[in-house]
């Protein structure tokens, strides 16, 4: 008779990935993953396979949580000027915190491609989603004569994740918000 698991995996996903984005995959054993959950290895195996699977688990949630949220306070804003700052600094400041965690998506990218088509699939899903969410707004922006409509809003979305990526990147290597945060402005005068 199989054994029922004797621990929330959702939780799990939740703690795994916060120790992930801390530390990054290749520096997180399977030791430190039992230890920091406070499960066996067998559970670790039995839940998600292995180490990979916990990561792609882990990074699954911070789509779904972090990523997800970012891309609703977007869509929740009042102007696109406004909202899309309130969104870059937001993430500037999550990125910041514990001397420079950096963006887990961003991070995967940096320590797992290009060899790793899961991950690749994964963080190209969110930058697109963050990419047509931009260009939504932007879209409805320049109907609405809030910004210049010059560029394309795809093509304007798409400066904006890489600007944001990079910025996030520069908050591992300069953890302070205060730095980071007019650079913010410099991307929103592209607006027009």
């Amino acid at each position: 008779m199989a054994r029922t698991r004797e621990f929330d995996t959702e939780a799990a996903v939740s703690r795994a990935m916060e120790l992930f984005w801390m530390r990054g995959y290749e520096a997180t054993s399977v030791r430190d993953l039992t230890q920091h959950l406070g499960i066996g290895q067998g559970s670790l195996y039995a839940a998600f396979g292995d180490k990979e699977g916990l990561y792609r688990a882990a990074l699954e949630h911070y789509r779904t949580t972090l990523a997800a949220a970012a891309l609703r306070s977007l869509e929740e804003g009042a102007d696109a000027r406004s909202a899309i700052r309130t969104m870059l600094v937001e993430r500037v400041r999550i990125a910041v915190e514990d001397d420079g965690r950096g963006c887990l998506a961003v991070n995967a990218a940096c320590e797992r491609l290009p060899k790793d088509a899961a991950i690749r699939r994964t963080v190209r899903d969110m930058q697109d989603a963050s990419r047509d969410a931009l260009a939504e707004v932007l879209r409805v922006a320049a109907e609405r004569g809030e910004i210049a409509a010059r560029y394309d809003p795809h093509t304007l979305a798409a400066y904006l994740v890489t600007f944001l990526n990079g910025l996030l990147v520069s908050s591992k290597i300069t953890p302070d918000a205060r730095a980071l945060e007019p650079l913010v402005e410099v991307a929103l005068a592209a607006l027009g």
